[in-house]
């Protein structure tokens, strides 16, 4: 069918436009070390050091930073998927073993080493030398009108004030619903905020409490008091590299090479860090780099000391324009990186695309001929669009891994009802009296779908087609949570580090490329007026 080619084709071109590009292989090689992070400015940073670190030792380093929530990030190490990322003890405790938080800090990174060896041959590493804990914080002006030192008085004033705090603090038994059963703790009114939303929106006055971290660098820009857990209900949450089985197993000298990290960092110490990636919005790589220089694990001499920008192509972004730059200029000096996220972004938009229509397009056309159950399938396909974009990546991480495969996959089923729903509704509404027309002429039902339903539904099914297009461009930003590139790597890393140019600098080309893509479906359905002009 002309419809299915055309489309085919424009999406089989971008594919292989793609392929100049490619993102991440799926296999890497043995001594490649995969690098991941969570989506928030120390994990980042830590995860950038990791990799520096790992450089600087000869390792091929490939790094997925801002993977989403602790469980895809655990499932991606599990896996395979990502070899090291740093997470905290009380984290570990609590969210992946389920278990509470009694004990010393000593006792507690004993249990998680222990556990997560013996559970999943997974490997703690001695930690980093500081701890960064949940803090609960509140405006100045707020605490001294509420006269707020401590968490049993936030609970004392709580229905008076609105909290903003992180999806994660929203659900885990050491966040907020902890607090309430810890502290009989009740607000005015809870708003899910992302990270560094939540500040500005304290800074604003729009929300009274927020969740922090001890070791946050943007409390100190703003007028703000950290409560005091005068029940200690927050475990200890100190930091360490957490390595997949196989960096245990096969790779001793990258265990070494992160564990010479080993109590070479103090919470003061990374507040300053984190201050310089949040707050003077600092690349991130220029202050990794100087922290392992001043933990004394790298020298200037070392191997891979070179800072990136000099000989490499920066991560998320490092080697970037002035602080100070305009975002033209910003976006003009990561032109580069910026060309390959768009073009791995056509590679996840076209290929997903191509299949949906292989699949819809003709699963319509049997639907429509079907005596019964054609509502119920389209329903139950359009079922798929109810679940979350983010869930539905996070369910295919056990099955499917991180990367580009299970974004793929999650976005074609999301684009199969609007084409599908499109193809069934336009080839059964076809103008019925060329359909009567070509029955008294005697043509065949097949004959009457090829040459006149088809062409006279062709409008409705581009529309599909194009729906399912542009709404395709916006869901593959979320592929970023997962590893599988595109230009949701900026933006989601931007909103970690706070800094607007970052986040612009993939929505606009996002947005950009939406409005392309239309354009050239326009120009595809276009081509097919004179099928329609020949069948009416």
């Amino acid at each position: 069918m002309r419809l299915v080619l055309q489309v085919g084709v424009m999406a089989l071109s971008t594919t292989l436009l793609a392929g100049l590009f490619p993102p991440a292989a799926a296999s890497a090689p043995q001594d490649r070390v995969v690098v991941g992070s969570k989506a928030f400015a120390e994990s980042y940073l830590l995860a950038e050091a990791f990799a520096q670190l790992l450089e600087s030792r000869g390792f091929d380093v490939e790094r997925r930073l801002g993977l989403g929530s602790t469980e895809v990030l655990f499932q991606a190490l599990r896996t395979g998927a990502v070899d090291v990322y740093p997470e905290y003890t009380g984290t570990g405790l609590l969210v992946l073993l389920d278990r509470s938080p009694d004990g010393s800090p000593e006792e507690i990174f004993r249990i998680v080493q222990e556990e997560f060896r013996e559970r999943w041959g997974v490997g703690w590493l001695p930690g980093l030398g500081f701890e960064n804990t949940y803090a609960i914080s509140v405006h100045r002006e707020t605490a001294e009108a509420f006269r707020l030192e401590t968490l049993s008085d936030l609970a004392r004033e709580g229905p008076h004030l609105v909290g903003g705090f992180s999806p994660d603090f929203l659900g885990r038994e050491d966040g907020l619903p902890g607090l309430q059963e810890a502290y009989g703790l009740r607000l005015r009114q809870t708003r899910s905020l992302l990270q560094a939303i939540k500040y500005e929106a304290l800074a604003a006055r729009q929300v009274d409490v927020i969740d922090a971290y001890s070791t946050d660098g943007r409390l100190a820009g703003l007028d703000a008091v950290i409560l005091r857990d005068d029940r200690d209900f927050f475990p200890p949450y100190e930091a360490a590299p957490v390595v997949s089985p196989r960096v245990l197993e096969e790779l001793p000298e990258a265990v070494e090479a992160l564990s010479s990290l080993a109590g070479r960092l103090d919470e003061e110490a990374m507040r300053g860090w984190n201050r310089r990636v949040e707050v003077e919005a600092e690349p991130l790589a220029q202050v990794a780099r100087d922290l392992l220089r001043e933990a004394g694990v790298i020298g200037t001499g070392d191997p891979g000391s070179t800072l990136p920008g000099e000989t490499e192509e920066p991560s998320l972004g490092p080697a970037s324009p002035p602080v100070d730059s305009g975002l033209v200029t910003y976006m003009w000096d990561r032109r580069e990186a910026l060309l390959s996220q768009t073009v791995q972004h056509l590679f996840l938009v076209g290929l997903s695309l191509l299949a949906a229509v292989t699949l819809a397009v003709p699963m319509g056309l049997v639907l429509e001929r079907a005596a019964w159950g054609a509502e119920g399938v389209i329903r139950a396909v359009g079922g798929i669009q109810t679940v979350p974009s983010i869930a539905l990546l996070a369910f295919m991480i056990p099955l499917l891994g991180v990367g580009v495969l299970p974004a793929l996959v999650a976005l074609f089923l999301y684009s199969l009802f609007p084409i599908l729903r499109n193809t069934f509704t336009g080839v059964r509404d076809a103008d019925p009296a060329a359909v009567d027309a070509a029955e008294a002429l005697g043509m065949t039902p097949g004959q009457i779908l090829t040459q006149v339903r088809l062409p006279l539904a062709s409008p409705v099914i581009m529309a599909g087609i194009r729906t399912a297009a542009v709404l395709n461009v916006g869901t593959a930003t979320l592929a970023a949570f997962i590893g599988a590139g595109g230009l949701g790597d900026p933006i989601v890393a931007g909103l970690a580090l706070a800094d607007s140019r970052m986040i612009l600098s993939g929505a606009i080309p996002a947005a950009l490329l939406a409005l392309g893509v239309d354009g050239a479906l326009a120009w595809v359905e276009r081509r097919l007026r004179p099928l329609r002009a020949a069948a009416g």
